[in-house]
């Protein structure tokens, strides 16, 4: 394999690492050429993020040798990222710059960056006051506007939503600087990584191409194993072969050998037997399921009494064996809705309709309040002891195995489980209690890859009706037969093209809301600079849009100040919290307008 013409920014040499006696890392040499862009992959705490923290300089190998050019220039963020409390957004992304407000302010590059994460509107934002979603987006923007050529980035797709995740990946293959990035977006490391590395037994293995070519060659790797290794072979086949078989984008640019590839899936069928699935789902459900019928829904009542309509006059069906994906940007009301399928909120004047044999398995996107010192395998069994899946049975045990809980690590206290382990846990207790219908919010968050191709070959046999909402583009594509999309104009809206068509119609939205906010702006000027109209006249009707706008932000501001103190009143309700960030960032943009056009106005006035 011949290796990049660009120069070696950072070398590791036969470096280790251990905590206790587990090594994570052994003896391990990896280089970052200038302009590569680096995808690291492996199980969770397999040691990615210690290999990162290295290549970064904040944490020092047990042995071996990291060296780094003199010319690079490295950026960093890793999940330990702290910021500090004494300070606000604005200081943090931009303020080690170096440059003056309308310096920055001017710079295409770094509006570009502000907005594309979505910071722009939390910049006079106090640290301190931010989610935990907010901060990882100001590192990641402090990140992307310095002056580096190499970046080192952990899990940067957390807290971003489709839109985000698309820039972030556009951004990153754009600027051209050399990229290590730890991801479990499947997309987002096959549109950005040209090459991979799977840290796995304390060794790192390298792979040309990203997420495609990496399933190809553990196929190939796989099908020499031993017989102990027969399900993670199956497993790696089966996803191949969904590749080569699924939407036409995905093998638009395939990089492995399409000879090799045939070959290796010859044999495997689809991963998904959509009929006799759909026909068992109609012996499971029968001819009813949920329905809602003429729906309205709203966001909860705020302090001052409003509240914002998310669906109006909405009729929905739930076929059975229907598969579902809802996607749609932060506080557009995809929660909401799916409490409405779960009969947890109202959908007056209109009604919800359950079939009678309906079992509901919900998964929250906040944690189950389980006993921290119940075993996690007792947790499990306290839901059942034993499942089917399709005409399979399965233990509790094995269930909890499929889904990344050793034996020994089944014996563990919940209590001591990380946050991605209690989320696998509270998926295991869903799924053991064999519900016909399956209500999933954003089931991919912290579960690794291998845990994500685990569940999705879970869901593939599993007979029933499944409505998913994720930001994870690749499993929407994965597991769902159809998208549904809310756009916040009160309608449920069909993607026949899925995702794709998503973004299409978020990105003319966009320029939608541009011309109009422009054709808004432009009210005052043709107003006050009709040449017809005497100096005089101008300065009268600057006075009266200015007068105008004062009082528009006045209310606005006061609208502001009431949502904060809203989201602080729903410090534990993540949905609600969700529902009331998104309306504080269109009141901040309406702010932010209005100002801008007060500031127009002002200069005519004088």
């Amino acid at each position: 394999m011949t290796a990049p013409a660009n120069p070696v920014l950072i070398n590791a040499e036969k470096i280790s690492k251990s905590f206790g006696i587990k090594p994570l890392l052994e003896s391990v040499s990896v280089g970052v050429h200038a302009g590569q862009r680096i995808g690291v992959v492996g199980l969770n705490g397999g040691g990615k993020t210690t290999l990162l923290e290295i290549l970064a300089g904040i944490a020092e190998p047990d042995g071996g040798r990291l060296s780094r050019a003199s010319e690079a220039r490295v950026a960093t963020v890793t999940q330990g990222s702290e910021l500090p409390a004494d300070t606000t957004v604005a200081d943090i992304v931009v303020g080690s710059l170096g440059l003056a407000e309308h310096e920055w302010a001017g710079d295409p590059r770094i509006r570009d960056v502000l907005s594309g994460i979505g910071v722009a509107e939390l910049l006079t934002r106090r640290t301190d006051e931010l989610s935990g979603g907010q901060r990882r987006r100001a590192a990641l923007a402090a990140a992307l506007v310095a002056d580096a050529n190499v970046l080192i980035l952990d899990e940067p797709t957390n807290h971003l939503d489709i839109e985000g995740v698309e820039w972030l990946a556009d951004h990153l293959v754009a600027r051209g600087d050399a990229v290590v990035v730890v991801t479990h977006d499947r997309w987002f490391l096959d549109t950005v990584a040209q090459r991979t590395w799977e840290v796995h037994g304390g060794g790192v293995d390298e792979y040309d191409g990203g997420y495609n070519d990496w399933v190809f060659a553990r196929a190939q790797r796989s099908r020499l194993a031993d017989a102990a290794e027969e399900r993670r072979r199956n497993l790696a086949r089966k996803e191949l072969a969904w590749l080569r078989r699924g939407p036409p984008a995905r093998t638009s640019k395939p990089k492995y050998r399409i000879e090799a590839a045939e070959k290796l899936i010859a044999d495997v069928p689809p991963p998904r037997d959509s009929v006799t699935l759909s026909a068992f789902a109609k012996r499971r459900l029968g001819r009813i399921v949920i329905e809602l019928e003429d729906a309205h829904l709203t966001t909860p009542v705020a302090q001052d009494g409003t509240s914002r309509v998310l669906l109006d006059d909405l009729t929905w069906r739930l076929t059975p064996g229907e598969r579902v994906g809802l996607v749609g940007v932060n506080g557009s009301g995809k929660t909401t809705l799916l409490r409405a399928l779960a009969g947890e909120v109202p959908v007056a004047p209109g009604r919800r309709i359950e079939g009678k044999t309906v079992s509901i398995g919900w998964l929250r996107q906040e944690l189950d309040d389980l006993d921290p010192d119940q075993r996690v395998l007792d947790a499990v069994e306290a839901v059942a002891t034993r499942m089917m899946v399709g005409d399979k049975e399965m233990s509790a045990s094995q269930l909890a195995e499929r889904l990344g809980f050793s034996p020994a690590r089944q014996r563990t206290p919940v209590g001591d489980l990380s946050g991605g382990e209690r989320r696998r846990l509270q998926l295991t207790r869903v799924l053991m209690a064999e519900p016909n219908v399956l209500l999933l919010d954003e089931p991919t968050n912290d579960l690794d890859i291998d845990t994500l191709q685990q569940v999705e070959d879970l869901l593939d046999g599993w007979a029933g009706t499944l409505v998913v909402i994720s930001h994870d583009r690749y499993l929407v594509e994965r597991i769902c037969d159809s998208t549904w999309a809310l756009f916040g104009d009160g309608r449920l809206t069909n993607l026949p093209r899925g995702i794709e068509q998503y973004l299409e119609r978020r990105k003319e939205l966009a320029r939608t809301e541009a011309r109009e906010a422009k054709a808004l702006a432009a009210d005052v000027g043709p107003t006050l600079s009709t040449s017809a109209k005497s100096s005089a006249a101008e300065h009268r009707e600057a006075r009266k849009a200015m007068g105008r706008l004062e009082r528009q932000i006045d209310k606005l501001v006061g609208r502001e100040a009431a949502l904060h103190a809203d989201l602080a009143a729903a410090a534990t309700d993540p949905g609600r919290l969700v529902e009331l960030g998104g309306e504080l960032k269109r009141v901040v943009a309406e702010k932010e307008m209005a100002e801008s056009d007060w500031l127009t106005a002002a200069e005519l006035a004088q």
